[in-house]
């Protein structure tokens, strides 16, 4: 099983517009930060989480034509505003795109986003969409489902397994719970948002990111979903062993 970080970024991606790169070094390729999405394939299956308002490139850049699913974390804009691209997979797989989320955040999409869901003036739907239960299998992939406190809402949290490797993923995330934990302990991988030093109302801070690493048992972390305040060189010598720094286009396989 292979896990490739599409996106790395916050909401705002790094630099923000205006050529904003806050702390992060320009001439550091690895702190160009698009939104945050993820790719884990086997041989015969491929999923995607979440559908950034970068999918495009980014999945030109992987190199990915085709999914067998696509699992949303939650509504928010940074997540599923690229919505409008699986249309290309549509037409290339000549049929809806498999699409899973909890209830709540389908009817918000549903809402927004009519049109790829029912179709409109002619057009066909482009998705084809289905509850996200906490337990099910994808191809070769067995997927688990943890509902994440973020701010006022949750966000889904995933653990994918093949075989016996185990890969855990949690964006937009402000709290451990009991449930995470239990699912997420001693994971092979834990791709993990880690926003910034300075405390936020729904993301975790660096030093929570780092201790729940240690709490779980993950054997390695990789931080992701950071702002233009996270340099990839300067966290890169000051973090622990087992967790490091992701960029877009990281890659690790299980």
């Amino acid at each position: 099983m292979k896990v490739r970080l599409l996106g790395s970024g916050t909401s705002s991606g790094v630099p923000r517009i205006g050529n904003d790169w806050g702390a992060c070094d320009p001439a550091e390729p690895r702190n160009r930060r698009t939104r945050a999405s993820l790719l884990v394939t086997t041989a015969t299956t491929t999923i995607l989480v979440d559908t950034s308002p970068d999918m495009r490139e980014q999945l030109l850049a992987a190199e990915v034509g085709a999914v067998d699913a696509v699992l949303w974390t939650h509504d928010h804009a940074d997540h599923c505003h690229g919505i409008d691209d699986l249309r290309q997979l549509f037409h290339a797989r000549r049929a809806p795109v498999r699409a899973l989320a909890r209830p709540w955040v389908l009817a918000s999409l549903g809402a927004r986003f009519a049109y790829a869901f029912e179709g409109h003036g002619g057009y066909p739907p482009t998705v084809a969409a289905e509850p996200l239960p906490d337990r099910l299998t994808i191809g070769d992939i067995d997927v688990a489902v943890v509902d994440q406190p973020h701010g006022a809402i949750t966000s889904a949290g995933f653990m994918f397994q093949s075989k016996s490797a185990r890969a855990t993923y949690s964006t937009d995330f402000n709290a451990m719970t009991p449930e995470m934990a239990t699912l997420f302990q001693d994971v092979d991988l834990w791709v993990a948002d880690a926003l910034r030093r300075a405390p936020h109302p729904t993301h975790p801070t660096l030093d929570q990111t780092i201790g729940w690493a240690q709490q779980i048992g993950a054997r390695k972390t990789v931080l992701m979903h950071m702002d233009q305040s996270m340099d990839y060189r300067t966290l890169r010598a000051e973090l622990p062993p087992g967790i490091e720094p992701g960029y877009d286009g990281w890659e690790m396989t299980l």
